[in-house]
């Protein structure tokens, strides 16, 4: 018997490997899910693409399952990283869930001039909420969050190899064609709430690295523009072509 379930687990995923599951995900499989000893599910580990898995024990408080064969291969999203000032705590885990989906490789919370609430950003959450939308995305790899970092911090060690798209609010409503302006790898960074200041503004448009783009002709709100954002650049230059 087969399920719909999709889940994440930290263990290799070979043909005939066993796979404890802690209790936590026992607990959902067998209790909230209610699947059962013979069940098929999807497991993902991030590195070896996706399995079919059968449950062979089924604990409310321990499980094992049992790797059969891989239904797909590791497939990495294109090499783009989103930088993001974090906001508030509901907005922030839709521009992580999103940018899983949309596809990025690494997603780097930023420290900026303006940002609010930072001191209550808890990685392992947004890592857990990664997790969780590579699971019912479809997605074989799951983007690592970085820690919390101070934005200077960030362009001081820029690598000037790597392409930054700088997202700035002060062109909302000019024209700002992107053919031909942005690279298959690098990195796309959204303000806050409050916009960029006029330092970290000035500081972003000297970096030779650096790419300024308008959003269109209205303001958007920072996790409408993350959106917005990765949206255009699959269109132009990543995996929707």
């Amino acid at each position: 018997m087969a399920s719909k379930v999709r889940l994440f687990v930290d263990h290799p995923l070979g043909e005939g490997q066993s796979v404890p599951l802690s209790r936590d995900q026992s607990l959902y499989l067998f209790s909230v899910m209610r699947l059962s000893v013979g069940t098929v599910l999807s497991l993902i580990n991030g590195r070896d693409g996706e399995w079919d898995a059968t449950v062979a024990q089924a604990g409310k408080k321990n499980g094992v399952v049992v790797c059969q064969a891989q239904t797909a291969p590791l497939t990495l999203p294109p090499d783009l990283t989103l930088l993001f000032a974090p906001v508030r705590k509901d907005r922030t885990a839709m521009i992580v869930e999103k940018a899983v989906e949309l596809g990025v490789r690494r997603i780097v919370p930023v420290q900026t001039d303006f940002t609010n609430g930072a001191d209550r950003l808890r990685q392992d959450k947004m890592q857990a909420q990664v997790t969780e939308a590579a699971e019912q995305c479809g997605a074989t790899y799951v983007p690592d969050v970085a820690a919390l970092t101070a934005l200077g911090d960030v362009l001081d060690d820029w690598d000037a190899s790597r392409q930054l798209v700088f997202c700035d609010e002060t062109l909302t409503g000019r024209s700002s064609s992107l053919a031909g302006r942005l690279a298959t790898s690098g990195a796309i960074l959204i303000g806050p709430e409050g916009g960029f200041s006029d330092k970290e503004r000035m500081r972003l448009r000297d970096m030779d690295a650096a790419v300024s783009i308008s959003l269109g002709p209205r303001i958007l709100r920072a996790e409408t523009a993350a959106i917005a954002a990765l949206t255009l650049w699959q269109h132009h230059v990543g995996d929707w072509q």
